[in-house]
């Protein structure tokens, strides 16, 4: 299954979904579940909601999401290049020499490059001294375009939508991509849900999964629900830093973020299994992170809540992740919902 997985990472991670601008993810996801013989549909907001198991109370609903940081145009400079504003919370430095993909309205594509104003180091100083911000840094399009009124009639404006390319690797057991917060879990959720129906896995309980695609901005799971919920597990990246547990090859529990501390026995339940199953597991803290579990319960949802997921190094950069921690994350709910 850690084959099928990682294709799925990897195809998510090569389609495009910034927060806002989902939709091819959105269709991919609904297409690989029919194939799967499930029934996804979407609720109001987009978000892809999977029933693997339905029936009556105390149902489980796990939640991975599918929208990513990316940028968008603010507006359109008189050299013809673009101010951006970020989409998602990370630093515009953790874009510089990235390539770029415009997407308009209108659906044309462009190609380009985000990079500071002055980039020529034998032109200047700037590369070592510039500011990393929306003022010194800008997107250069792949076509020729000097003037404001040159990239308007590209058809590119403001609001138009900008996404980073992945640049998608698997070497030595090491997943490195964007976007494997959280693309990585979805991938493992979608692995799950294909194992269930292939080995006819006798799941314990009313099951669904949530895909949701608007979690960098704080609101992906508050509304749109099935109903008969009673925990949540959000599935998520684990935070890699200095003074925490979590690596790469780990399944992260988290005990708190920065909406405060998960449900106690559902985290314990979770904790458990990992210790009676051998899973290499850390708990940890992520002093600033909320997952879609805690917009949930913060939306006037009556759930138990938790939160965990493989660890992810380098969070909102160019991240990466392990195959034994993608393994770990997929064992741990694959008990979690049989026991």
């Amino acid at each position: 299954m850690t084959e099928e997985i990682i294709k799925y990472i990897e195809e998510l991670c090569n389609t495009p979904s910034p927060t806002g601008y989902t939709k091819r993810a959105e269709a991919y996801l609904m297409e690989e579940f029919k194939k799967m013989g499930y029934t996804p549909y979407q609720n109001h907001k987009g978000n892809v909601i999977v029933p693997i198991k339905e029936g009556e109370g105390d149902g489980l609903l796990l939640s991975a999401h599918v929208d990513t940081l990316g940028l968008m145009v603010r507006s359109i400079k008189g050299n013809g290049r673009l101010r951006v504003t970020t989409l998602g919370g990370f630093p515009l430095s953790y874009t510089e020499q990235e390539n770029v993909t415009i997407i308009t309205r209108e659906g044309k594509e462009y190609t380009g490059t985000v990079r500071i104003n002055e980039p020529a180091v034998h032109g200047s100083s700037d590369p070592k001294d510039a500011t990393r911000d929306d003022l010194h840094m800008e997107v250069v399009i792949d076509a020729i375009t000097n003037s404001a009124e040159d990239t308007e009639k590209l058809g590119i404006s403001a609001g138009d939508f900008i996404a980073l390319d992945p640049r998608f690797m698997r070497t030595n057991g090491y997943i490195k991509s964007r976007h494997l917060d959280d693309k990585a879990s979805a991938g493992v959720l979608m692995g799950l849900a294909k194992a269930i129906k292939d080995e006819n896995i006798e799941v314990n309980r009313p099951l669904y999964l949530m895909f949701t695609i608007y979690e960098e901005v704080g609101h992906g799971a508050s509304s749109g629900h099935p109903a008969g919920i009673t925990d949540m597990v959000a599935v998520d990246m684990g935070v890699v830093y200095d003074d925490l547990k979590t690596d790469e090859t780990k399944v992260s529990i988290c005990a708190k973020d920065s909406s405060g501390p998960y449900n106690y026995d559902l985290t314990n339940d979770l904790i458990k299994i990992a210790k009676a199953n051998d899973i290499d597991y850390a708990i940890d803290i992520y002093p600033f992170y909320a997952s879609d579990a805690s917009a949930a319960v913060a939306s006037s949802n009556d759930y138990r809540h938790a939160l965990v997921g493989a660890g992810v190094a380098a969070s909102h950069g160019y991240e990466r992740t392990h195959e034994d921690g993608i393994k770990g994350l997929y064992n741990l709910l694959k008990v979690y919902i049989t026991e």
